[in-house]
């Protein structure tokens, strides 16, 4: 794994290489930053309650001569997950079936107050097709990303469970459709929202629920198999390193400035 994660470094870093030779003028580099709000559909958890983290470095290149049409390559390091925490006195009986114990780590103390806490850690490889109105300064984007497992832990209902990248609990790769919305703050500065959601179900559980009667005995109440997968909003920020910007002087007939108040230089 670590071979193929590294392969896409490498290959990434050359990419970027292009930004000195004698197509820099096309080449655009950035680096991004941010947090990523997150849940998991299936998993009965709802809220995007997880936070993690949102970040690396990309390039772009122009496919028009005005600069309205690009594509984007970016690689990442992406958390992503779900959580949720109880209040006093909660606990599903789920964990009373003796089935649903055998992946339970019984070193680690059970937490009545975590409802849910999985964490998944992804190296990521966005792919973009972009449109930038150059009057409004936004630019929207659509595209998938595949994504690489670098870390899994997952806490059901208080108990840590013995997930882990060689467990094999969840899918290595995560293939995911992307629509970004991207504002321009300032010159080289950009705010931008990003929503992603699972192509394929990162994990298919065996999902079991049911109550604890008097006698003793559990009475199974669900007994299905779900489908999981990741859904996230990004909110990041992205500097451009070689893009250049002039202030805009167009005005309309009241005076009022027409479009941002920098605009992306084009050179004839």
């Amino acid at each position: 794994m670590m071979k193929k994660i590294l392969f896409v470094a490498i290959l990434f870093v050359s990419l970027m290489g292009g930004l000195s030779t004698a197509s820099a003028q096309r080449f655009i580099g950035f680096a991004t930053a941010g947090v990523n709000l997150g849940q998991i559909e299936g998993d009965d958890v709802h809220g995007f309650r997880k936070v993690g983290v949102n970040g690396g470095l990309g390039v772009a290149l122009p496919l028009t001569n005005n600069h309205k049409w690009s594509v984007s390559i970016e690689l990442l390091y992406s958390q992503k997950g779900s959580y949720k925490r109880c209040q006093d006195g909660y606990f599903d009986t789920i964990y009373y079936h003796p089935s649903m114990f055998v992946d339970v780590n019984r070193t680690i103390p059970f937490d009545p107050q975590t409802k849910c806490n999985i964490s998944l850690d992804y190296v990521q490889v966005p792919v973009l097709a972009h449109y930038e109105d150059m009057h409004s300064g936004f630019k929207f984007g659509l595209g998938f990303a595949w994504g690489r497992l670098v870390r899994a832990k997952e806490v059901y209902n208080g108990f840590v469970r013995t997930t882990n990248l060689r467990s094999g609990t969840y899918r290595t790769n995560d293939w995911s459709v992307i629509v970004d919305v991207e504002a321009r703050l300032y010159k080289n500065l950009s705010l931008d929202v990003r929503w992603e959601y699972s192509m394929i179900p990162i994990r298919k559980m065996h999902y079991m629920t049911g109550r604890m009667e008097n006698d003793g005995s559990f009475n199974l109440t669900r007994d299905e198999v779900i489908k999981m997968q990741n859904h996230v909003f990004s909110i990041r920020l992205s500097y451009f390193f070689n893009e250049k910007y002039e202030l805009n002087t167009s005005y309309n007939n009241k005076g009022n400035r027409m479009g941002t108040k920098w605009r992306k230089y084009i050179p004839d």
